[in-house]
């Protein structure tokens, strides 16, 4: 027997049947400035995995980023054609964690919880960003979020989902020694 949120979970990968509405939304977002705040999230499921509650003291965002990577200025002069270091320059930081940073920036009383996914055109991506109020009574009393009122800064320290992934902590086992507890400590350890 599937859950409610496992049908969900099934229309949003099914693409015939996302194409068409994603269009239309896309139009709309487009529009709209980067940081939206919303009633509702529009993937519950996603949303509830995370630890969504409607409730007081949580709210979720939707962030437009960017997509693509970066240009950096060409030096002049100086250097080979090979080692002027412009081409495939990628940040080290997902757009996802990006997203995350900037709705945090936005909202500065509140930790993030995690981000998912919601729609991309050739130019932007958008994320929903849910975000908890450390200083809510309700949330206080939640056995199931309290844990949160005791971290502070948690995204840009990259302890949310999205930036323990580009950390590169989901890999796990041989061949991961060297990035734990972080890149930073195992590069001092080397010495």
């Amino acid at each position: 027997m599937k859950s409610m949120y496992a049908f969900i979970g099934e229309t949003w990968k099914n693409e015939e049947l996302m194409k068409p509405l994603m269009w239309e939304r896309l139009q709309k977002w487009r529009r709209e400035p980067a940081i939206v705040r919303l009633e509702r999230p529009t993937r519950l499921n996603r949303a509830k995995a995370f630890g969504y509650k409607a409730k007081r003291g949580i709210i979720v965002v939707r962030v437009r980023i960017r997509r693509g990577g970066r240009l950096p200025r060409r030096p002049s002069r100086g250097r080979k054609s090979k080692n002027q270091m412009v081409s495939k320059l990628t940040p080290k930081k997902g757009l996802q964690w990006m997203a995350e940073e900037r709705a945090n920036r936005k909202y500065p009383n509140m930790e993030v919880l995690g981000s998912y996914w919601v729609g991309e055109d050739a130019k932007y991506k958008w994320f929903e960003v849910i975000l908890v109020d450390r200083s809510c009574p309700d949330i206080l009393a939640d056995k199931d979020l309290n844990w949160i009122t005791r971290q502070k800064g948690r995204v840009y320290r990259g302890l949310t989902p999205a930036g323990r992934r580009a950390r590169g902590l989901q890999r796990k086992g041989k061949g991961a020694e060297k990035i734990r507890p972080s890149y930073r400590a195992n590069f001092r350890n080397e010495r």
